[in-house]
């Protein structure tokens, strides 16, 4: 869009360097060419600027192929006006004098054309292919058969237009045909992953097989070294066994012969005890026969009052008072009309027991 200013009552334009303006003053050229600037007056003057850079248009419409199958084509004819004098005068470019604007819209007008033109020839080839070869090459055919149908139109010539390139983007069928058209190749593709992931668990089933075969080597060596083993405790246990066994022997047969030592020792030794014992106690009933009957009486109360308990009191009944001083009358009497030595001896004899006896309860009343 040309750049216009106001200055009392005149106009400036400025024009793009890719703008071509024709600058008409009352039924003459007065101005014509690219990138212009110039005063002029609005009220006396016709404008029209032409694009020159190169446009790209997109294209997009639907179509139908030799099987009846609906398809979309997306493309892009890139084109230039060539002949701006030609397009001015063929479509209405122009401007208002006081903005710069079109009055029109002459760019729409050549996207229509080359819309319809490039539908035109897609059409026709579509039409003649299946859908399949329209996927796999309609894309070629198609853009070689656009550029060759707009580069023959006659019309885009006398317009001043030039196609400069034609792109075809892409040929797409309806979703469900495309889902449908994607099906075997999924599965094709599924399968080669089901065959990897099969094969991934062959080799996997393989490696578990050949580490478990190893792990069962490993026990099966284990268990022979186990064997290896318990034999050799057993060797070594036996030979203990026996070595316990020689040296028990060895040390019952020394515990025997020490045993019988001992006996014999022992066996000698009551020998010569009950030996010395038989001749002390000959030589005791020895000195005892010798001995006059008296002294054996007075050994046998000594022996008989050591071995007697201890009496701590004695009491004499009447009764026995008087029978002992009977029988003391009595041994006085014999001792007076019999010898003399004998009835002293006898009489000392018997004061001797009776005062011992009373000295003992004397000294046990004493005690008690």
């Amino acid at each position: 869009m040309a750049d216009i200013t106001a200055r009392l009552g005149w106009r400036h334009l400025r024009a793009a360097p890719t703008a071509h303006v024709r600058h008409h003053r009352r039924g003459g050229l007065a101005h014509d060419g690219t990138g212009l600037s110039f005063w002029f007056r609005a009220l006396t003057a016709a404008l029209s600027e032409v694009p020159v850079d190169d446009r790209e248009l997109a294209v997009s419409f639907h179509a139908r192929t030799a099987d009846f199958q609906d398809v979309s084509v997306q493309a892009t004819v890139t084109y230039r006006i060539s002949d701006p004098s030609t397009a001015a005068a063929r479509l209405d470019f122009s401007i208002d004098p006081d903005t710069g604007a079109w009055r029109a819209a002459p760019l729409e007008q050549i996207a229509t054309l080359l819309t319809e033109t490039a539908q035109q020839h897609a059409l026709d080839v579509l039409a003649r292919t299946p859908l399949a070869s329209a996927l796999a090459d309609g894309v070629a055919a198609v853009r070689a058969r656009i550029t060759e149908g707009l580069a023959a139109e006659p019309r885009l010539p006398a317009t001043g237009i030039e196609v400069v390139a034609v792109r075809v983007v892409a040929i797409r069928p309806e979703p469900e045909v495309e889902r449908a058209l994607r099906t075997p190749a999924r599965e094709q593709i599924q399968q080669e992953a089901d065959r990897a992931t099969y094969e991934r668990r062959a080799v996997a089933v393989e490696r578990e097989r050949a580490i478990a075969e190893n792990e069962l080597d490993s026990r099966i060596e284990l268990a022979r070294r186990e064997e290896q083993l318990v034999e050799q405790n057993g060797t070594n246990a036996r030979r203990q066994a026996e070595e316990s066994a020689a040296a028990d022997a060895v040390r019952a047969d020394a515990e025997a012969k020490r045993t019988v030592r001992l006996a014999r020792a022992e066996a000698e030794a009551a020998k010569e005890v009950g030996e010395a014992r038989a001749g002390a106690q000959a030589a005791w009933l020895r000195v005892h026969g010798e001995v006059d009957p008296a002294t054996l009486h007075a050994l046998t109360a000594t022996r008989l009052a050591e071995n007697l308990p201890r009496i701590d009191s004695v009491t004499l009944s009447p009764d026995v008072l008087t029978g002992l001083l009977a029988r003391l009358g009595g041994r006085e009497a014999d001792g007076q009309g019999g010898p003399a030595p004998q009835g002293r001896a006898g009489g000392e004899g018997t004061q001797s027991r009776a005062g011992g006896a009373g000295r003992t309860g004397g000294q046990g009343g004493g005690r008690s």
